[in-house]
Order: structure tokens, then sequence, then C-alpha cells
């Protein structure tokens, strides 16, 4: 079961994609991961990523379909993946079908968790963080014992710069723009899926859990 998370950055697809490889027992893997894993164990293309990365530049696609393909073929990914951030843009989608189908493997499903922007927005406008120890809370969904304090370690908390308004105004026009697009590329090849990704988290899983299948 190979499948693809796609959703607007604070949708939620992250922790459905946790939940997901959990339940079928197949890994979840995210690019960043990947580009970690690499650097830390120097292999080629850890290392060519690495020269792009220094230079704060973006690592290009070919490359990183490269990385992807090569930690699918790793053993544990033999009864399937969840990837999740990646395709972002219609040529990465494009390059990755052709390198799976170079391997008579192909894609199973995407599911997209649909969020309306507003709702993103004051999802992620109420996300707070500890700066002593990381941990994070929500105002409304996670508060903490005491009102801007962390239960971990009793640091302050902060709302990042990632989630102010502004930010994610910005993180969703650029998702809008390039990584939307996928949802038509895999609506015309027959695999996607939706899901309502403003109910419960439990209940956004039992609707993917029902696409497939127990």
């Amino acid at each position: 079961m190979k499948i693809i998370m796609l959703g607007a950055p604070g949708a939620g697809k992250g922790t459905q994609a946790k939940k997901i490889a959990e339940k079928y027992k197949i890994p979840h893997i995210s690019t960043g991961d990947i580009f970690r894993a690499n650097i830390k164990n120097g292999t080629e293309l850890g290392k060519k990523a690495k020269t792009y990365m220094d230079q704060g530049l973006l690592v290009p696609d070919e490359l990183v379909v490269d990385l992807v393909v090569d930690r699918v073929n790793q053993d544990d990914c033999k009864d399937g993946y969840v990837l999740d951030g990646f395709p972002r843009t219609i040529p990465q989608a494009e390059a990755l079908d052709q390198a799976l189908a170079r391997l008579n493997q192909k894609v199973d499903y995407a599911i997209n968790v649909e969020v309306p922007d507003e709702n993103i927005v004051n999802r992620m406008s109420g996300r707070r963080a500890c700066v002593g120890c990381g941990a994070t809370y929500h105002i409304v969904f996670a508060p903490t014992q005491k009102e801007d304090v962390c239960d971990n370690c009793g640091g302050s908390l902060i709302l990042r710069d990632d989630d102010k308004p502004e930010t994610v105004q910005k993180r969703l026009g650029v998702y809008h723009e390039q990584t939307q697009p996928l949802i038509e590329y895999y609506t015309n090849a027959g695999i996607l899926k939706e899901v309502d990704g403003t109910i419960d988290i439990e209940d956004v899983f039992r609707e993917i859990t029902n696409i497939l299948g127990e």
C-alpha cells in the first residue's frame, strides 16, 4: 500500500500519516527525515544534497526524487509506505511516477486532508511552544494547566513566527500555487481520496481507514 498524503500546512496530514504508518505497519517517510539520514550516513546522495543546503539553495527535484526512490526501495518498504510532504509540485509528481514505473511500482492512494484556510489560520495561530524544552500546546485544543507556562518544565510559551497569521497566510499562498494542482493531477490518475480535516483527529483517521480498509 503506497500512499501520498496531501493537504495544506497545518491541515494535520503529518499526524494522520503517523497514525496510518502505525496501524498498517508501514514506514512514515518525510523528505526531511530522508535528507537528515543520508547526510548523517555520508551517502553519495546525502553529500550532493548537503552541497545545495549548505549554500541555502533548494535541492533540485531530480535529486529529491532520487533520494525518495532510494528510500522506498529499502526492505522496510516492501509492504508499502506513507509519503508525507512529497511531492509538492506537478514536476515532482511526474518524476516520482516515472521513477516508480521503472521499478514496476505505482502509488495506490493520494489522500487529501481538506481544511479551509480560515480554519488553518485559527488552528496555527493558537499554537504555543515552550522556549525551554520545545513542547507544543494549543490555547484551545491542548492548553497548559497554567496560562503561558509549560506543563513539562515551567518555561515560558511563545507564538512562533511560523505560526503567526501573516506567515501562515504566506505559506498557504505558496501551497495553493504550487501544491494544490496535485489534487487535480491525482484525481486524473484515479487515485485521489478526500477526507474532512475539520473534524476530530480520530474521526479523520476513521474516514481514512474506511478508504484503505481495515
